[in-house]
C-alpha cells in the first residue's frame, strides 16, 4: 500500500503568505500566481531553494485544482 501523503502545515501556510520575490508578479502570494505562470516555471525549471520547492508545490496544487482547499487549510492552521 502506498505511503500516505502528509503535507507540511508550514509549507501550506507559506504558499498563502510567501510573496513572489521578483518579476511581473512580485509581491503576490505564491498560491495566487496565475496558473500559466506556474506552468511556465515548471517548463523552465524551478529555481533552487525554498522558492523552487514552494513553486513546485504550487504547481501540483494548481494542477489538481486544490487552491481553495489550501487557503482554507492555511486559515484553519492559524
Amino acid at each position: 500500500m502506498p505511503e500516505a501523503l502528509t503535507p507540511d502545515p508550514d509549507e501550506l501556510r507559506a504558499l498563502c503568505v510567501y510573496p513572489m520575490p521578483f518579476g511581473r508578479y512580485q509581491g503576490r502570494a505564491l498560491i495566487d500566481l496565475p496558473e500559466p505562470y506556474v506552468v511556465w516555471w515548471k517548463g523552465q525549471g524551478f529555481p533552487p531553494g525554498k522558492l523552487g520547492r514552494l513553486l513546485a508545490l504550487t504547481y501540483e496544487i494548481k494542477l489538481n485544482g486544490l487552491e481553495e482547499l489550501v487557503r482554507k487549510t492555511a486559515r484553519a492552521l492559524d
